[in-house]
């Protein structure tokens, strides 16, 4: 959330060096742990190896990423009551045991294993939510920008060490094992939050004074015309990055062994993801993101083909993953950009806005696992990339020509 006025403040945030922007990259940690580690590979590959059907292990991974769009319900309670900080280590804490219990089921795909998943998945969103809002108080620019890069890079890298713990000894340790492991990458991380600098927290009188200027903030965003194309934009189904969580999953039908899984989608996606997002940062301003992004949908959709089209094997595997991260790490990159220019003026509400944005972006990755997997299910292995290049190559090309022709029809009234 963006700095409150001083009355409402019980404290005011310490700017500068004291700002420790180098943090975020743990604090988010925590919580990528569970969205891109679990979530994001190494569950489908348990899943897997415990017997259960990669269409059933996309249905439950669509269930468990539900809270990921719409935690805009219950992540702004991280502005009230205690500290964000304590909110961050407490969430942690919950989420870490919530999740050791699940591993310790006889099956992760029994009802008692996935509801206690769903319940560490919607605490483990207080983390994100906590974490933005901190980012949020930073006042020195050059301090936001090194925070946004630490955010992304710790995500990043302790999902990927997360997919590769989960998927590299699982032939050798007990599940419960690797759920007491899930629990010490989350929980470590968070306290580092003890060492963030103090956070603002606003009073319910203060809260209650803002509504009127947050209300018209939320009118001018949401309640024009032009809201609807990028609401559309932001929960189209490309570049959703919901194969990304089922590509381990289906690494079998490719001949790919369990350790093979562990490195491609484990260390190498980040380092892939990460690649696609820094070769988006390369793309030239005048190119709107609402333009680029809907692009970066039809190159993806490309190399979810890739998987689709070529034969069952090892090396198939490996090239279309490699070009499917690449370009959804672009993507993710080019999704941000649009949330921004989606948000327009930050003002006082700019957090609960741009919460609500990227929820709604997250809901992709639900129903496009949901329907990878019912594709699985009906036409078998290489009919999951397919259904995904099919449905991302539609909705890109309808946004794409919606976004370029009202452009020039912009330009068009502009010069008349």
């Amino acid at each position: 959330m963006h700095p409150a006025e001083p009355a409402q403040l019980e404290k005011d945030v310490p700017s500068g060096v004291h700002e420790r922007p180098w943090l975020f990259a743990f604090l988010i940690a925590a919580e990528a742990v569970i969205s891109l580690g679990l979530l994001g590979g190494g569950l489908s590959y348990l899943l897997r190896l415990q017997g259960v059907d990669p269409s059933h292990s996309a249905s439950i991974i669509a269930l468990l990423a539900l809270p990921h769009a719409i935690y805009f319900l219950w992540g702004p309670i991280t502005d009230f009551w205690m500290r964000r900080r304590t909110w961050l280590i407490l969430a942690a804490v919950a989420a870490a045991a919530t999740l050791a219990a699940a591993f310790m089921q006889p099956r992760l795909a029994s009802p008692r294993a996935i509801a206690l998943m769903f319940v560490g998945a919607c605490l483990g969103v207080v983390i994100a939510a906590a974490s933005g809002g901190m980012m949020g108080t930073l006042k020195s620019e050059l301090n936001r920008r090194r925070a946004g890069s630490a955010y992304q890079i710790g995500s990043l890298a302790i999902g990927a060490i997360t997919v590769f713990v989960l998927a590299s000894p699982s032939l050798h340790l007990r599940v419960s094992s690797l759920g007491l492991a899930v629990a010490a990458m989350i929980v470590v991380p968070s306290l580092f939050a003890l060492a963030a600098p103090p956070q603002p927290l606003i009073r319910a009188s203060g809260a209650a004074d803002m509504l009127p200027r947050i209300g018209h903030e939320f009118r001018q965003t949401f309640l024009r015309w032009e809201a609807i194309p990028y609401t559309l934009l932001i929960t189209a189904p490309f570049c959703s990055g919901a194969l990304i969580g089922l590509l381990p999953g289906l690494a079998a039908d490719y001949g790919v062994t369990g350790g093979q899984v562990a490195w491609i989608n484990g260390l190498g996606s980040a380092l892939l993801t990460a690649a696609g997002a820094y070769a988006a940062s390369l793309i030239p301003v005048r190119v709107r993101a609402s333009v680029a992004f809907p692009v970066s949908g039809l190159v993806n959709a490309a190399a979810a083909a890739v998987l689709a089209l070529g034969p069952p094997r090892p090396a198939v595997y490996f090239a279309g993953t490699v070009l499917f991260l690449f370009t959804v790490g672009a993507g993710y990159a080019l999704f941000t950009g649009v949330a921004l220019e989606f948000l327009g003026d930050s003002g006082k509400s700019g957090s609960s806005r741009y919460a609500i944005i990227n929820s709604l972006g997250n809901l992709p990755v639900a129903y496009m696992s949901y329907l990878d997997g019912r594709a699985y299910a009906y036409w078998g292995p290489r009919a999951m990339p397919a259904a995904d290049a099919i449905l991302a190559a539609l909705g890109a090309s309808l946004l794409l020509a919606h976004f370029i022709f009202s452009r020039r029809r912009q330009a068009a009234k502009a010069v008349a």
